[in-house]
């Protein structure tokens, strides 16, 4: 053990703010720079076990003179540590004595008298928000930056050029100050997004189950009233190519709301009168309160090349070398990043004399340009100098991309002289290595992806002919992919099949809009059979996004005749599910008047089923039966559409639950049911076993449905099928009311209404079935109060689809029939504090500073807190207290 005397030189607090900085994982030199002491003193501080003793005089009231100020800096930032205090006030006693007035001012502001975050606050979590593997450098006075102008402003832009940092800041400010907006943060990234009419439904797709439109909306109608009265952050990322579009919706939404602000990246500014610009600057290679000092810029070099180089420190003899490094290139975040993977080959004194002649070089023959555009330029440029031949030509080709690629499908559109498809694959692994693409992997699949401003570059690289032909081959394994989705969606590749189409939806867009800017003949029919894929709503777009590209397309005068009738046919389905009947009925008309009109049954039977479903949801029971009938009869006789077949039997099934024939209602889903389970089909057999689960709910065994509704809930997960998750979760409340669980129940009941309101109408607009839904609502209701049910319905609809699916197979949630009536009520006031604390969405460090503890004291309450509540998460403590307080009212 280190003794500690007079002589050390930190005290008490500092050592504190050391110890728990290096327990986070910040690095030696990270905590020297953010404290603003040397890394020696660092070391020293780390090797006491224990805090210094402070024998400096202490006075118990020389401080009271700064409590207004610091009540001051505390309101400006709530997480402002006591060093930073010590520097901004310049107080010049001990920080012991400043540390116990901040604490007397902070007692002053209990907890106990602030406002709470209820449980239907949906906070942003590190699912929304980009995470980064590497440490966030030299930033921190930017952060705070950030913050003071969301505070003033309603509307942000931080602008700069590709590479300087905008995405990281936007992410880290999203993160820091997310708990500052009730309704939470939301993470836009737009930098795959290539069509403006997108941008509106982008957002909503972000915005999730908060949207509250109907069909008959616009996007941009729908966005506007689902934020009307949200207080929230909208983080718009990489707005520079759809700077106009931008623009002109921003300034719609700040017409039409007054609590949402919008935090924007871009490389060129949105010129709007709301709009304020903060321009990111390049890292400094110097401390601008200490030139003898690093700057941030140096510190990013070490840290980044300590990742490409294991051990890697700077030394005094390479110090001056990594300076000049970084001063050729102007401190840009991502030239440091690319010279630093270059470290593996070359020593830091190499580095600095190739980036020397490298960049006069490059400078020169691009004076035209920005300065900052000119440093990443070189740099890019020297990194793809550095590249093969081979690697420079699949660099270019692979620019095509949009959010990814995998090996296959670079061989199969990139492959091409001078680059056969026998050597892409040594030929991507050198690309890695010169960190021009990034690998991620996700249920064992490997992919690859470029960041957006090596992506264009390459782009760049090619000649207008070789973009046209790259441009179709990609649609043409776009259409490929789908059109073997559909081969095999009935059978035991279908799972597989879903997640193509899911990680690859960035390529289908891009691949879609080359075919509507393109309008060859071919592209055309390429990309119109692709979006008449009657399924795609399940695994790679929305519904509302299925139903504007087939709009888009129908729009269009010189589609070929033959594939008409299934934009219409596909058409009317996604109206129907969005309940737009009178829409889906003049659809449908067309679809099969235009499909007898070149013979073309398959689409005639798909169009009568559906005209089934729509009339038989609409009240019409007989002319239901009667659509579905004439269209189960043609399928009978046409061989290879099992998915549309076995749909209308599901379709069937449903009506006959509701007009009371449950035998017969039960004959059509074990149909069904049988084939899908013998082909080891999932999404069909999902909706089977819900029918089955319907049947058994219509004959009062409750029991059996829930079980039914669990199993096709966990058959469903696989897909991105927010309509048929959105049925079962129906059917799961509805017999959970049933079978006497009320607050499950109710939960289960805010999550379907919230998840139907992010596609179309509730329960397909079909008033029998929202007839059908009331009962169940009455009972639960009856059984709870109206209290203890709308705060569960509340919860309920904070709910994403996975929590819920994690709710109701009880995997993470607690289920509500605990033994606790009152869950709360085994904690003790302590307890209480911290469970509020980790409610309001603090961390460990924040509650330890809010409530004047020790980091380690705070964990082993939250750890009590977990156990007395017998949660899993710490984001479950917040429902647990809000339902414990309408009790107890």
């Amino acid at each position: 053990m280190v003794a500690c005397n007079r002589e050390d030189t930190v005290n008490a607090d500092e050592w504190r703010e050391i110890v728990e900085l290096r327990q986070a994982g910040e690095s030696i030199s990270g905590i020297a720079t953010r404290l603003k002491v040397s890394r020696n003193t660092v070391r020293r501080a780390l090797d006491f076990e224990a805090p210094p003793r402070d024998h400096r005089p202490r006075s118990g009231s020389s401080a009271d003179a700064l409590r207004p100020r610091i009540a001051a800096a505390l309101d400006a930032d709530p997480d402002v540590t006591v060093a930073q205090l010590h520097r901004e006030l310049e107080w010049s006693g001990s920080r012991n004595t400043l540390a116990a007035a901040v604490r007397r001012v902070k007692e002053e502001r209990s907890p106990r008298t602030t406002g709470t975050r209820t449980s239907n606050t949906r906070i942003a979590s590190a699912a929304d928000i980009p995470l980064f593997s590497t440490s966030f450098v030299g930033r921190g006075e930017e952060l705070h930056k950030i913050r003071v102008l969301l505070g003033d402003s309603r509307l942000v832009t931080v602008a700069g050029p590709g590479g300087i940092g905008k995405t990281r800041l936007a992410a880290e400010a999203a993160t820091a100050y997310r708990r500052a907006f009730s309704d939470g943060i939301r993470f836009v990234e737009l930098a795959a997004l290539r069509s403006e009419s997108l941008l509106p439904q982008t957002i909503l797709d972000t915005l999730g189950f908060d949207e509250r439109d109907t069909p008959d909306r616009s996007a941009t109608e729908s966005l506007l009233e689902s934020v009307r009265s949200k207080h929230l952050l909208l983080v718009l990322d990489n707005c520079e190519h759809l700077v106009g579009a931008c623009a002109e919706l921003i300034s719609l939404i700040l017409r039409h709301t007054e609590h949402v602000k919008i935090l924007a990246t871009s490389r060129e500014v949105l010129s709007i009168p709301d709009e304020y610009v903060h321009v990111l600057e390049p890292l400094s290679t110097s401390d601008h309160r200490d030139p003898d000092r690093p700057g941030a810029a140096i510190e990013l070099f070490e840290n980044r090349a300590s990742a490409a180089l294991s051990g890697f420190t700077i030394t005094n003899s390479s110090r001056d070398a990594a300076r000049r490094v970084c001063t050729q290139l102007d401190g840009m975040p991502l030239a440091i990043e690319l010279a630093c993977a270059r470290l593996t080959a070359l020593s830091v004194e190499d580095l600095a004399e190739r980036l020397d002649d490298r960049l006069a070089l490059l400078t020169t023959g691009n004076r035209g340009g920005p300065s900052r555009h000119r440093s990443l330029h070189a740099t890019v440029e020297w990194s793809y100098d550095l590249c093969t031949t081979q690697e420079q030509v699949l660099w270019a080709r692979l620019s095509i991309f949009s959010e990814g690629f995998d090996l296959a499908m670079a061989e199969s559109i990139c492959a091409g002289v001078p680059v056969d498809a026998a050597s892409i694959l040594d030929t991507i692994t050198g690309l890695i290595g010169k960190s021009v693409l990034q690998r991620t992997t996700s249920e064992g699949r490997v992919r690859f992806k470029m960041l957006e401003t090596i992506r264009h570059f390459g782009a760049g690289k090619l000649s207008d002919d070789e973009k046209a032909e790259l441009r179709v081959e990609h649609l043409r394994w776009c259409a490929e992919l789908v059109h073997a989705a559909r081969r095999s969606w009935t059978g035991a590749e279908q799972e597989g099949a879903s997640t193509r189409l899911r990680e690859n939806r960035a390529n289908l867009r891009s691949a879609l809009q080359t075919a509507l800017t393109d309008r060859g003949h071919e592209t055309l029919h390429l990309a119109s059979g692709v979006v008449a894929t009657w399924f795609l709503w399940s695994s790679a777009f929305s519904v509302r996004e299925h139903r504007m590209w087939v709009t888009e397309f129908l729009a269009l005068a010189d589609l070929t005749g033959d594939v008409v009738p299934q934009l219409y046919a596909t058409l009317g389905v996604l109206q129907t599910m969005q309940g737009d009947r009178a829409e889906a009925v003049r659809t449908l008309d067309t679809a099969a008047r235009r499909a007898r009109e070149i013979g073309d049954d398959a689409t005639l039977a798909f169009a009568l089923q559906t005209q089934g479903l729509n009339t038989y949801l609409g009240g019409d029971f007989e002319g239901g039966e009667r659509h579905l009938s004439d269209a189960l009869a043609l399928f009978e006789r046409l061989p290879g559409i099992t998915d549309l077949m076995w749909t209308a039997h599901i379709e069937m099934g449903m009506l006959y639950s509701s007009s009371g024939e449950d035998e017969r209602a039960a004959e059509h889903f074990a149909f069904v049911h049988a084939r899908a389970s013998a082909a080891g089909e999932k999404w069909m057999l999902s909706y089977a076993v819900y029918g089955l689960g319907l049947v058994a709910l219509v004959r009062g065994r409750y029991d059996e449905a829930i079980t039914h509704a669990i199993e096709a809930l966990a058959l469903n997960r696989a897909f991105d099928d927010t309509v048929g998750a959105t049925l079962v979760t129906d059917l799961l409340a509805w017999a959970e009311a049933a079978a006497g669980s009320g607050e499950r129940a109710a939960v289960l009941l805010g999550a379907a209404s919230s998840m139907w309101d992010s596609f179309g109408m509730q329960l397909y607009g079909s008033r029998h079935w929202v007839q059908r839904r009331e009962v169940y609502e009455s009972r639960a209701r009856t059984a709870l109060g109206s209290s203890v049910y709308s705060a569960s319905h509340r919860r309920g609809s904070t709910l994403s689809m996975a929590e819920l699916i994690a709710f109701a197979l009880d995997e993470e949630l607690p289920d509500s029939h605990g033994p606790s009536s009152y869950p709360a009520a085994g904690l003790s006031p302590r307890e209480r504090d911290i469970a509020q604390c980790v409610a309001e969405g603090l961390t460990n460090k924040e509650i330890a500073d809010r409530l004047v503890l020790s980091v380690r004291t705070v964990e082993g309450h939250v750890a009590h807190v977990l156990r007395k509540l017998g949660l899993a998460r710490r984001h479950q403590v917040a429902a647990a207290l809000t339902v414990d307080r309408v009790r107890e009212v």
